[in-house]
């Protein structure tokens, strides 16, 4: 932080196409944050807790299923997860 002289950083990692991935090769995005720099206009929204309802369980449910699994099964797991996850 003190070569950028930001005050913070997002460690980022597009994982797919759906997720912006454009160069598929494994790669980390280190991006210098500064207070009020509204990087992403998403940030300026207020955020709100995160549901502890039956959605968020079923996707606890199913990355601890895929975790658990051995490598050679995680092309045949399904997720439960809702859709958008």
């Amino acid at each position: 932080m003190k070569a950028t002289q930001c005050d913070a950083f997002n460690v980022l990692i597009n994982d797919g196409e759906k997720a912006g991935q454009v160069i598929f090769h494994t790669h980390v995005h280190i991006i210098p944050r500064s207070k009020d720099d509204n990087l992403w206009s998403s940030e300026t929204y207020p955020r709100n807790p995160i549901s502890h309802g039956q959605e968020t369980k079923d996707l606890v449910s199913s990355i601890k299923e895929v975790l658990s699994s051995s490598p050679e099964d995680y092309s045949t797991v399904t997720s439960s997860a809702p859709k958008g996850f």
